[in-house]
């Protein structure tokens, strides 16, 4: 099996050995492997953790004592960390590929890159000469100008946002774990789950907490990466990184240790991908039952009647969550009502709305050309 182009995320568990110092001898590996898929005719784009972690591991060497717990640290903190770390990462990185004359590029990237749609697409096509180029870009979160607000937070959905930008074939996501395991009803973990067709919730509910030293994400940070992934026509594969060969193994089509996601067989356009992971919600609209049954089943538009309650504030033609009674989040869209308005005609008929606005600005709240599942694809 040949892959056209493939995006390869490796965490910062796996890029640092056990003093959490980059493992040069791991990136020469990673880099060798790389290099043989670019030969074999596959454009490769690496998404890479472990900037945060090398500047530090470089300013304990420097101040002469250990950070205790970085979960402690300040923001800035960390940003002034991911400033000193960043160019010794790309420093190891360029000599590892120089052995193969395979050049690379560091780009930087931000949640606001896929929410600003002239940003997104000036970072697509700058991706997309770097490749046309023969150039390998190596991608990270720009963390040292990345707030609270503008991050991604792990760089799990920052590959899987790219390899979607990309329309990549594959995305791999390399860490310190196996793959999706299940587990039993006390929450320990007993079989490797090789093959998921469908991110229900029972898949969900395997997701546990982190178990990395260093990393940010977890495995529910993974499933939402699949999900993204997934619904964009891409194939994913989560496996552990120090396994050798592995990035040969899954690109060839060889038997590896790991959980494959198939994609759906209807995927997103590239404007209901944006809508769904590119653009923030700035609130929230709560719909009943009957609503969510509509738009799940039938693919309908969300109507004033559908509506229970409002959160956040809003104006007319921003991004907002449709969630159901109980909390859950199952679709994104655009909103012809601001939140003040939309809590005047909750409840009501379309035919309803100017008589209790004034004006009637459409008969939908969310019309389902501007609606997209969170989970799965919209008739």
């Amino acid at each position: 099996m040949a892959y056209r182009r493939v995006v390869i995320k490796v965490g910062t568990s796996t890029l640092t050995d056990e003093n959490g110092a980059l493992d040069r001898v791991y990136i020469a590996s990673l880099a060798m492997q790389c290099a043989a898929e670019y030969r074999a005719g596959t454009q490769v784009v690496l998404v890479s953790s472990g900037a945060i972690r090398a500047g530090i591991d470089q300013w304990e060497n420097y101040a002469g004592q250990s950070l205790q717990s970085l979960a402690r640290v300040t923001m800035p903190f960390k940003q002034a960390m991911a400033a000193i770390g960043q160019p010794l990462l790309m420093q190891a990185y360029l000599a590892a590929f120089v052995a193969y004359d395979l050049p690379v590029a560091q780009v930087l990237l931000t949640r606001e890159d896929f929410g600003e749609r002239h940003r997104f697409l000036h970072a697509r096509n700058t991706l997309q000469q770097l490749l046309k180029m023969g150039v390998v870009p190596i991608i990270n979160e720009n963390d040292t100008v990345a707030t609270e607000e503008i991050r991604f937070g792990d760089n799990d959905t920052l590959a899987a946002m790219v390899a979607s930008m990309l329309d990549a074939d594959l995305l791999i996501l390399l860490s310190d774990v196996e793959g999706l395991y299940e587990r039993d009803e006390s929450g320990r973990y007993t079989r490797l789950v090789r093959e998921v067709t469908q991110l229900d919730e029972r898949i969900w509910r395997m997701a546990g907490e982190s178990g990395s030293r260093v990393g940010t994400g977890g495995m529910i940070t993974k499933l939402q990466a699949a999900q993204i992934a997934t619904t964009s026509g891409l194939t994913m594969v989560i496996a552990h990184g120090r396994h050798e060969g592995i990035v040969h193994q899954i690109c060839r089509g060889h038997e590896f240790t790991g959980t494959i996601f198939r994609p759906l067989p209807r995927k997103l356009c590239h404007r209901k991908r944006w809508l769904a992971y590119g653009l923030p919600a700035s609130g929230a609209i709560v719909v009943n039952e009957g609503a969510k049954e509509r738009i799940l089943a039938d693919g309908k538009s969300l109507l004033p009647a559908g509506v229970v309650a409002c959160e956040g504030h809003f104006q007319p033609q921003q991004v907002v969550e449709v969630r159901d009674e109980q909390g859950n989040v199952f679709a994104r869209g655009f909103t012809n009502y601001s939140s003040e308005e939309i809590v005047r005609i909750a409840g009501c008929q379309s035919s309803q709305i100017e008589e209790r606005l004034g004006f009637k600005r459409a008969d939908e709240v969310i019309h389902r050309d501007n609606l997209v599942l969170v989970y799965g694809t919209l008739k």
